[in-house]
């Protein structure tokens, strides 16, 4: 049985593919098209998902969508009563709705079929059961406690319930217009980052400042009975006036959330080229923290409500790491699967898998304990491209070697890395989620304290109070960490040990803190073992990990890869098993 899932006209459009219950291929469209958060019809990673399963559109049995426009209807219409809001957000809405009707009319264009040749049963399944699907039909539990929590979809903000073996029952949910994704957005505008998925560098600069706007924020954002919260509206225009929301094959975009009285209660919002300072940070710190009140509240509701020490968590909010980290410490749950692509790419997987169980009833034979579902590149089309561009390598001083044992690949890059080398490393099958994990990565060594400013510099250009990743072998977690938890998804911070920060400042956020990513040999050998290569070395069994990008969706393919490193001060590019090095 092949099912297709698809997060389609919506950011972070994406495609999965399973068989017979084991997911086989998965990919954001971003990757593809190359532009970031890509909101459309995800046709190019449809295309990957049939290559890599060896299978055509013909033989799919079910296409699964993660939207319902069908879902919570009388909610909708109460709401466009009371509310009565613009004929252009009717429009929009409706516009983006309908096209979620045609799905085999799409396909059929752009694989040009004939739509009544596509067998498949069509099963549009709601926004948030889609997320929750997404974490707990692939999660290692039996039974869990399971949680949603994002900005918005089929008209519903936060979800939670229970799974049971093959089964998800709703406990509860918070519909439009209160949301908390949207509360996180809305200060992130205000703080002067518009682009769409810009909340995770407003999470970065929080630890920079004090949370002194706390009185400030508490009127913005109310705690209720049963773990729920809602906004003071006042302070916002999505349900008034509306929002622009574009999300039609291109990068999307959401129009200004916030109204003035944000402005009257904060002050002036601060323009995306002015300076930040102590305010911005203090603002940014108490963002964080008023977002935590509200989420550990809920936890605390859907704990006492289920008794499962167990919590599935997804959504967008589910890429708060800073706030997943503290679930151990703030709340009764004592073990937390999050998977990889939590965000709204991730509803492609959750709807397949919300068919092939809750729908089918089919028997759960699948956890995702790695995030390796992208395309891969053999070392033959690699060595194609490195004698196409020979000439543009020599005129950039570049070696090439390819070297075939692995052993001597590893040393051979740790010992670069130990130099002060920035390794850009391009292995296997690409991550599934916007997560980097060792397979599309920029490595660096975690013991220079200059690290952070090299990397700016030579690649990343990017703000200077954003952190950098330590990916670390899974046995050495308890001695470096105040935790000793399995996070191959590189979803939690949790506190470096305060004797070991010193010898790791590069991966030590301002707080003591870092985003972990443990690696065991199983997820990924050679990751692994490069990090054993440069313990050999250096005694440290971690290494700095970044994405491979420069202000672009992380690198796919090899080309992607190597125009990255000659436009770039890239010092090595370890390409399969072929080692470009600039003399």
């Amino acid at each position: 049985m092949i099912i297709l899932g698809i997060n389609a006209y919506h950011a972070d459009a994406a495609a999965a593919l399973l068989i017979d219950g084991q997911l086989v291929a998965a990919a954001e469209e971003e990757r593809f098209k190359r532009i970031k958060h890509w909101a459309g019809f995800p046709s190019d990673a449809i295309k990957y998902c049939m290559r890599e399963a060896g299978v055509s559109l013909h033989d799919v049995d079910h296409i699964a969508i993660n939207r319902n426009p069908n879902a919570n209807l009388l909610r909708k219409a109460l709401f466009a009563i009371s509310k009565r809001p613009s004929l252009s957000v009717i429009r929009d809405r409706l516009s983006n709705a309908g096209k979620l009707q045609g799905i085999k009319d799409v396909l059929s264009k752009e694989f040009g079929i004939n739509s009544a040749d596509i067998k498949a049963n069509v099963y549009n399944v709601e926004h948030h059961r889609a997320h929750m699907g997404s974490s707990f039909f692939v999660s290692p539990f039996e039974s869990s406690a399971v949680v949603s929590v994002d900005g918005f979809g089929d008209f519903v903000s936060t979800m939670w319930g229970v799974g049971e073996g093959l089964r998800l029952e709703v406990r509860g949910s918070i519909s439009f217009p209160h949301s908390l994704g949207l509360f996180y957005l809305a200060l992130t505008q205000y703080l002067g980052f518009p682009r769409y998925g810009d909340e995770y560098k407003v999470m970065g600069l929080a630890p920079y400042g004090k949370p002194t706007e706390m009185e400030k924020l508490r009127k913005v954002v109310f705690l209720n009975a049963k773990g729920k919260f809602e906004l003071d509206l006042d302070y916002f225009v999505h349900h008034s006036t509306g929002v622009s929301m574009v999300w039609d094959n291109g990068e999307p975009s959401i129009g200004k959330v916030y109204s003035e009285k944000l402005v009257e209660l904060l002050g002036p919002a601060r323009m995306k080229d002015e300076p930040i300072t102590e305010y911005h940070k203090d603002i940014a710190a108490s963002l964080q923290e008023m977002y935590e009140e509200a989420f550990f509240h809920l936890l605390d509701h859907v704990y006492s409500q289920t008794k499962n020490p167990n919590l599935c968590l997804s959504g967008g909010c589910a890429m708060n790491s800073v706030a997943n980290g503290k679930i151990f410490d703030r709340s009764s749950f004592r073990d937390v699967y999050i998977q990889s692509a939590a965000g709204d790419g991730g509803g492609a997987i959750g709807a397949a898998y919300w068919v092939w169980n809750d729908v089918l009833g089919n028997t759960r034979c699948f956890v995702m304990d790695h995030a390796y579902w992208g395309p891969a590149f053999t070392n033959n089309d690699i060595a194609q491209l490195l004698r196409e561009k020979q000439d543009i390598l020599r005129s950039q001083n570049c070696t090439i070697k390819e070297i075939i044992d692995e052993d001597e690949l590893c040393n051979i890059t740790a010992s670069r890395i130990a130099e002060g080398c920035v390794v850009g490393w391009f292995q296997g099958r690409m991550e599934w989620g916007p997560r980097a994990l060792g397979n599309r990565s920029i490595i660096g060594d975690p013991r220079r304290a200059d690290m952070k400013d090299i990397l700016n510099l030579k690649i990343k250009r990017r703000e200077s109070f954003r952190p950098f990743a330590p990916s670390i072998i899974r046995e050495a977690v308890g001695e470096w960490f105040e935790t000793d938890y399995d996070v191959p998804f590189m979803l939690q911070v949790y506190q470096i040990r305060e004797d070991k920060r010193r010898e790791i400042p590069a991966v030590t956020h301002i707080n003591g803190s870092g985003r972990l990513q443990t690696v065991t040999k199983s997820q990924n050998q050679r990751y692994y073992q490069l990090i054993k290569a440069f313990e050999k070395i250096t005694k440290v069994p971690i290494v700095l990990n970044t994405s491979f990008n420069e202000n672009e969706p992380v690198v796919c393919r090899p080309q992607e890869a190597l125009d990255c490193f000659l436009r770039t001060k890239m010092d090595v590019l370890v390409l399969g098993n072929w080692f470009v090095e600039r003399r």
